[in-house]
Formats: structure tokens, C-alpha cells, sequence
């Protein structure tokens, strides 16, 4: 019986084998389709990405053509800013360096006056007394006591400005902006007559002038040329010598840029422009022609420079008489 057991080949129960392969067939499904799934996932995150590098494509090219038609668009955010009457405006501002400083044009009506304290509470302490009493200086003694006092007006001074602005900027084709120029102690007309001539010649890289002016105080000047072709070559020198009365001197040669404002921007959800109360400056009215211009303007001072009228320290007046209109320029308050 042994013999007979030995000569028979055993094999695996054909139950336990067959259930074996089928398990490892469905596993084998599970992970086809969990490759799959993987794939379609990466094939849409990929499409999506090709997607999103198509629309930053376009909107890079064109920026590229916007630049090259207006390489000067640029927009500008003018945040509030605290403003004061100086009497006075100056332009020290290195001009290598694109700056916006604000120069707001306040109209006056005749018979008012600016004034403006070194401090802001005493501009607050006038402006709240709302009527004054100033006593005029006339020289001489009247019967009547009221005959030489005058009762003004005091108020805040307000000034609008836009949230934002878009300045458009443009390189002029026929100017220059000549700057380091020398102090030689001569009159500006002078340095400009000795300027022009310089640069009019065509052997120093010039030719003929249209006009020529000072930049405001920022001793700079503007050179204007009467064709085209002239300006770009003594641009791309940047500097160059020139000869004033049997001196050599080294002045900067840069583009004359030209700004124009083509959009203002309010406020959000305003239809108006943002209001700016200058703290130090307060709006006298209601001034009678009693006096001439500088007598009217010292006895102001006078008066409201004394703190027992709740006056204090003026920093600058100016006076616009009855009859007449005046025009005050604001400046950023940088103290």
C-alpha cells in the first residue's frame, strides 16, 4: 500500500488555486484603474497649466506692444498729504528721478487773506473763535473808537485732490534739459544768452534755438531747437563742455519730458474729489479797504501773532486787498 501511495503525484487542490489567481487579477484591475485615475488627474492639471501659460502669454505680449506704442504710461497714487502755505515754492528735487510734488493752486478773493502759524493749534484756536476784532494802526486818534477796529472772518482752508491721477509722459523730440549749469555770478538772461549761443552752433553738436527758459528755481534750463535731429545726439553725450567767458564748464545733457494728465481717479464710491484740510493755515475774510497793502498786512501780523488774542508765531501771510484777486500756491508740509 506504501509502493502503491509512493507511485501517485500529489497536486494543489484545484479550488485553493483557482481562487488565488482570481484575487490576483482583481488586484491587478485595482491598480490599472487606480493608474488610470492618476493619469487623467495629472492630464487635466497638465492641460490646465498649458492653459494658464497661453493666457500669461498673451497678456505678456501685449503688454510688450502697449509698451512700445507709450513706453511713458505709468499710474501714479497720490495718498493724502498734509499741506501748508509757505508763501513761497521751491524745486530742490533731483530731476534723475521721477517725482510728483504737489503744487495746488488756491484761488483768493479780494478783501481775504492767508495766514499760516508754526503751530496748528493755534491755527485751531482761531479758526474756532470764528470772528476777530483787529484794531488798525492808523497813525492817529479818531472820537470814535469802533472807526478803527475791523471785524474778520476766520475759517479752514480745504484743498481737493484726486485719489489717483495717470500722467502720460513724452520724450520732446526738439528739447534738451541742460542742468549743473555754472554759478558765475552774472544774471540769469546773461548765462542764457551765453548758453544759447554755445549751443547754436553747429560745431559744438547744435543749431539754431526756438526758445530757451529757466525751470522754475531748480537751476535747470530748457533748450528748444528749431528742427528735429538735434536733441537725440547731445542726449546720447549726456555731458558736454561748454565755453562761458574764457571758461570751460561741464554741463549734464538730459531728455525734456513732457507730462500730460489723461485720467483722474476719485475716491471710491465718491463722486467727488478728496477734501485736505491744512492744519497751520486758516482763510481770513471780510477785510475792508481801510488801509493800503503792506500796512494791512503788518497789522494782521500784528494782531494775530499775540497769544493773548489766542494768536501764536506766523509763519507766512498773504494779503489780496478788495478789488483785486490773488492766486496762493500749497505745498506738501514737510515739518
Amino acid at each position: 500500500m506504501d509502493a502503491e501511495e509512493d507511485s501517485f503525484v500529489r497536486l494543489p487542490c484545484p479550488d485553493a488555486s483557482q481562487n488565488d489567481g482570481q484575487e490576483s487579477l482583481e488586484q491587478l484591475r485595482q491598480e490599472i484603474d487606480r493608474f488610470k485615475d492618476d493619469f487623467f488627474v495629472a492630464q487635466e492639471k497638465n492641460n490646465k497649466l498649458r492653459q494658464e501659460k497661453q493666457v500669461l502669454k498673451s497678456k505678456l505680449e501685449e503688454s510688450e506692444r502697449a509698451l512700445q506704442s507709450d513706453p511713458m504710461m505709468m499710474l501714479s497714487a497720490l495718498p493724502e498729504k498734509k499741506m501748508m502755505f509757505k508763501g513761497l515754492v521751491a524745486n530742490k528735487e533731483d530731476m534723475n528721478k521721477l517725482t510728483l510734488t504737489p503744487w495746488i493752486q488756491y484761488p483768493l478773493p479780494g478783501g481775504s487773506a492767508l495766514i499760516t502759524f508754526e503751530k496748528a493749534e493755534v491755527a485751531q484756536r482761531i479758526i474756532e473763535m470764528k470772528e476777530h476784532v483787529v484794531k488798525l494802526s492808523c497813525g492817529e486818534k479818531l472820537e470814535e473808537p469802533d472807526q478803527c477796529r475791523m471785524r474778520v472772518q476766520a475759517a479752514p482752508v480745504e484743498i481737493l485732490l484726486p485719489s489717483a491721477l495717470e500722467i502720460r509722459l513724452t520724450q520732446s523730440s526738439r528739447s534738451i534739459l541742460v542742468s549743473d549749469l555754472p554759478r558765475l555770478g552774472i544774471p540769469e538772461e546773461t548765462l542764457l544768452d551765453k548758453l544759447e549761443l554755445f549751443f547754436s552752433k553747429t560745431k559744438n553738436g547744435g543749431s539754431e534755438v526756438e526758445s530757451r527758459e529757466f525751470w522754475g528755481d531748480s537751476g535747470q534750463m530748457v533748450l528748444t531747437f528749431t528742427r528735429d535731429g538735434v536733441a537725440e545726439p547731445l542726449i546720447e553725450r549726456g555731458h558736454i563742455q561748454v565755453l562761458i567767458e574764457r571758461g570751460k564748464y561741464k554741463v549734464k545733457i538730459s531728455p525734456c519730458m513732457i507730462g500730460s494728465i489723461i485720467n483722474v481717479q476719485l475716491s471710491p464710491g465718491s463722486a467727488q474729489l478728496q477734501p485736505s484740510c491744512c492744519s497751520k493755515t486758516v482763510l481770513l475774510s471780510g477785510i475792508p479797504d481801510v488801509l493800503d497793502e503792506e500796512s494791512m498786512r503788518d497789522t494782521l501780523e500784528i494782531h494775530f501773532q499775540k497769544a493773548s488774542r489766542g494768536g501764536g508765531e506766523v509763519d507766512a501771510l498773504a494779503y489780496v486787498p478788495a478789488g483785486q484777486t490773488g492766486l496762493a500756491v500749497f505745498v506738501e508740509d514737510t515739518g
